[in-house]
């Protein structure tokens, strides 16, 4: 796949894009240079991680190594971002830098990294259990082998899109943004089943496996969500009353709402 690779943070999600490729043999534990902020990672790393890379702490003098890779992952929080400094040295055009930093515009990407080509990606956190969704912007003058490159570290662990910038912020706000939404939702039927009796841990079962039934009802039967909601809806029955109560207390526009509060969150990083 490439001969380095350097990773700057190694949280769950990078890890979740790494190890795969390392499992596949793709890439080479001795070709993977990884950079983290704290001791308490660095040592977790070199202790517990499966594969043993070369892992240094940022800052230290070993950890310079990062920018003799062609390709880089940047992994870090955004509100790192600013403590990212390029190496004047670099004379080679070809390098690449991935970000998977949320709301980081590839304009920012590329003048805080003038001698890399930039690709801005959004993924989410079911890549980790390889079911993941992840948005691909392309930076100018990325070349054929670089696109190939990118959809690699991610095609194994989800489904790939490729989008204008633009479509980016609220791509993270449904997909990246949703699982903590759909998470509340879950938390807060199961909390109605234990109002109406059941014990939390089979309310909470019962709700997971209502929600994976229905999904997949609408996916495999082609169902609209209007189609879906008709079928289950009688005249003056529980459903009704149920969603009822859910339009008085404005639940639908508190979700759209939600998202677009998180899109523009995002758009703030830029």
């Amino acid at each position: 796949m490439t001969d380095k690779i350097a990773i700057i943070g190694f949280g769950n999600i990078a890890n979740a894009i790494i190890t795969p490729l390392l499992d596949k043999k793709y890439i080479q534990p001795e070709n993977v240079f990884c950079v983290v902020n704290s001791k308490e990672s660095l040592e977790n790393i070199k202790k517990n991680y499966k594969y043993k890379i070369n892992v240094y702490k940022s800052g230290s003098i070993e950890s310079k190594i990062i920018w003799d890779c062609q390709y880089k992952l940047l992994s870090i929080k955004p509100q790192q971002f600013n403590e990212i400094t390029e190496a004047h040295y670099i004379k080679n055009k070809d390098n690449l830098i991935v970000s998977i930093l949320a709301g980081v515009s590839i304009n920012r990407l590329t003048k805080k990294f003038p001698n890399h080509k930039c690709v801005r990606v959004v993924t989410n956190i079911p890549i980790t259990i390889g079911q993941g969704l992840t948005g691909i912007a392309w930076g100018e003058g990325i070349t054929k082998n670089q696109k190939q490159f990118t959809k690699k570290l991610f095609e194994n662990t989800s489904r790939i899109y490729e989008f204008s910038e633009d479509y980016l912020d609220i791509f993270l706000a449904l997909t990246s943004s949703g699982p903590a939404i759909i998470s509340l939702i879950i938390e807060a039927l199961s909390d109605g089943g234990l109002s109406g009796g059941l014990p939390k841990t089979l309310s909470e079962e019962l709700v997971l496996e209502m929600i994976i039934g229905t999904t997949s009802l609408i996916k495999e039967n082609k169902l609209s969500t209007s189609e879906l909601k008709n079928l289950v809806t009688s005249p003056g029955g529980t459903t009704i009353a149920a969603l009822r109560v859910l339009e008085k207390k404005s639940v639908r526009s508190a979700l759209i709402e939600s998202i677009i509060s998180a899109c523009n969150r995002s758009k703030e990083f830029r």
